[in-house]
């Protein structure tokens, strides 16, 4: 059966329960098939639509797809990704209450309903921290933050949470991006928040930039590509001249798509560079939403979240 996908201009009400997916090219992803399949396993309505909205999108059109999410009596909720911050933005006045997270990272990334009321919260400062807790545990000294989009802002609020409640978390942080401006807001949220952590703001507008930060990191340092190249658009934030540190993991918030960045972590085997791709990073997203959409418990571990792994994987 081929994937439901709608627009912002051809939404229809929905004619049984349905959970939504706003994204850019719904259609194509391997959840739409997924969905159902977990669903069956967790005893939830099975349906899943796909609502396709171009990038940076004029804020009618998000509005236009929250108004039909809150009017749709039919409409459970909904996964968002890509438009997070811009939809927040275009709509926040239509939900009847936004979750903290929400409110600190300016994004939303999961729309449910109680009671009538329509809520909106962000999860990717729950989803990044589980993935990054089963990932790195205690770990490490040093930590470099590839792209300083929504998710490395998110992952960023995960470790200021880590510290203050005296876990342990890495000494020194460094963060690089292209573009100034993401790593100033960035800098103003730390700011705001009380950060603590010792933070490296670097602009690499080049890739090489990038190898010249990675050259001067320790050993055993945690590397992550947060910039979605591999996945959104194609290469690596590093050239193939870059050189991780020895017994370094290099962690792709992806996991499916040309994975350059593994691939040059892959060669690097002979130094104990370990390469580590999105994949717990997408359950939970998937998981976290879903829980709140559905009000269920789902674990974030064990027996049960394996067999949702399993499943996935098949």
């Amino acid at each position: 059966m081929s994937a439901v996908v709608y627009t912002p201009d051809t939404l229809e009400p929905a004619a049984e329960p349905t959970f939504f997916f706003v994204g850019v090219t719904t259609g194509s992803s391997s959840i739409m098939e997924v969905f159902p399949k977990w669903a069956d396993h967790l005893g939830i309505p099975p349906r899943i639509v796909g609502i396709d909205v171009p990038l940076d999108s004029a804020p009618g059109l998000y509005r236009r797809v929250v108004e039909h999410l809150r009017d749709d009596p039919f409409a459970l909720g909904a996964l968002v990704t890509t438009h997070k911050l811009n939809l927040f933005k275009a709509s926040r006045d239509l939900f009847d209450e936004i979750g903290e997270s929400a409110a600190q990272l300016d994004e939303i990334s999961s729309i449910s309903k109680r009671d009538g009321r329509l809520l909106g919260h962000a999860m990717d400062d729950v989803t990044s921290g589980l993935a990054y807790d089963e990932i790195v545990g205690d770990g490490p000294d040093e930590l470099l933050l590839l792209g300083a989009g929504g998710s490395s802002l998110a992952l960023t609020l995960h470790l200021h949470r880590r510290q203050q409640a005296g876990q342990r978390v890495p000494e020194q942080l460094v963060v690089t991006n292209r573009r100034p401006g993401r790593l100033d807001e960035m800098r103003a949220f730390h700011d705001r928040i009380g950060f603590r952590i010792p933070t490296r703001y670097a602009v690499a507008p080049d890739p090489r930039d990038n190898d010249s930060v990675l050259a001067e990191l320790s050993p055993g340092a945690v590397v992550v590509n947060a910039t979605g190249l591999g996945k959104d658009r194609p290469g690596s934030p590093l050239t193939d001249a870059g050189r991780f540190p020895d017994r370094a993991t290099a962690w792709d918030f992806n996991y499916r798509g040309d994975l350059v960045f593994l691939d040059q972590a892959r060669r690097q085997a002979e130094r104990g560079v370990t390469p580590v791709d999105g994949w717990f990073y997408f359950l939970h997203g998937w998981t976290r939403v879903m829980a709140q959409v559905f009000d269920i418990g789902i674990p974030t571990s064990g027996p049960e979240f394996d067999a949702l792994s399993r499943i996935a994987r098949s």
